[in-house]
């Protein structure tokens, strides 16, 4: 073997498990803290790992560390190996009927009080031993942290046509499946010629006043809208659902909403919801690491989200 050639024996799921943690913590001492060693000891792992494979993993900044590049080059690579040995670990795991396991979940904020309570529920009845975390994000920031293995399983949701979608590019490498689809509606004031109707169409709602919401949102009603053959004319912009119903039941103007924000919480007074056509509807998805699935953790509770979503979907 050469000086430029690299054995890969030096190399174990240790070495990697210690520049991930460094890379998520920002520290040797942090580190150290998470791995559950002393800071000593993780000092002395590095300085060991770093003078077998010849090459710098962290350079000093500040009062503080970060990774070089090939520190990043392991630290990346550390994500597809822990999904492996926690594969490997849970595949026994269900030899003994699946009595633990650890899955952290990721969702957008309109499934926090329609499914996720479900999904938590659903594994608590079947899996007891199972422990679930959860945290909420918007679905390209809920992609990032699986990719970055933050987050076992991201809830996420793109619309039709989205120019945003968190499900190309930045997912690129990882697993993604549909798990359903939330309807899109139009929230008009109680008194509205279109109140009532069971369905109606966004050209029909051309010459209204629009309240908009987040950036991402935003930017969807413009291109649903134009698909439609006119520009909204969005006179308010609010991510607050409770403050959306409050302005369209003043007359503000109206709005569209997907069915899991409106029904996250009861509907005020002098609003009413008709139904878009199913193709504006949006796709839900699960997004994981590749082959992830074979966790058996996962895969309960990646069945439990399914479950989850068809039960919403029926009101």
């Amino acid at each position: 073997m050469t000086d430029h050639e690299l054995d890969e024996g030096v190399l174990d799921a240790g070495a990697l498990r210690l520049v991930r943690a460094i890379a998520e913590t920002g520290g040797i001492t942090a580190a150290a803290t998470a791995l559950g060693y002393s800071q000593p000891a993780v000092s002395q792992q590095l300085r060991r790992l770093e003078t077998r494979l010849g090459v710098a993993l962290v350079e000093r900044v500040g009062r503080g560390v970060r990774l070089t590049e090939a520190g990043a080059v392991l630290a990346r690579h550390a994500v597809g190996v822990a999904t492996a040995i926690e594969a490997a670990a849970g595949e026994l795991a269900e030899l003994r009927g699946l009595r633990s396991g650890r899955v952290r979940l990721v969702g957008f904020p309109s499934a926090s009080p329609t499914v996720i309570p479900r999904v938590l529920a659903d594994l608590a009845a079947r899996h007891p031993g199972v422990t679930v975390t959860y945290v909420e994000a918007e679905p390209p920031e809920a992609v990032q942290a699986v990719r970055e293995d933050r987050a076992d399983i991201a809830l996420t949701f793109s619309y039709p046509g989205d120019p945003g979608d968190p499900h190309g590019r930045s997912a690129h490498g990882l697993a993604v499946g549909e798990v359903g689809t939330d309807r899109l509606l139009a929230v008009v004031p109680a008194a509205h010629p279109l109140a009532g109707r069971r369905e109606v169409r966004l050209a029909q709602l051309a010459h209204e006043s629009w309240i908009a919401g987040c950036p991402r949102c935003r930017g969807h009603l413009l291109e649903a809208c134009g698909r439609a053959g006119f520009a909204p004319r969005i006179a308010f912009e609010t991510d607050n659902v409770v403050a959306v119903e409050a302005l369209v039941a003043r007359g503000i103007g109206v709005a569209t909403l997907p069915r899991m924000a409106v029904e996250a919480f009861p509907m005020l007074p002098g609003v009413a919801t008709v139904e878009l056509g199913v193709d504006e509807a949006r796709t839900l998805h699960v997004v994981t690491a590749h082959e992830a699935d074979r966790v058996p953790a996962v895969r309960a509770a990646l069945d439990a989200v399914s479950r989850a979503v068809t039960d919403a979907g029926r009101g």
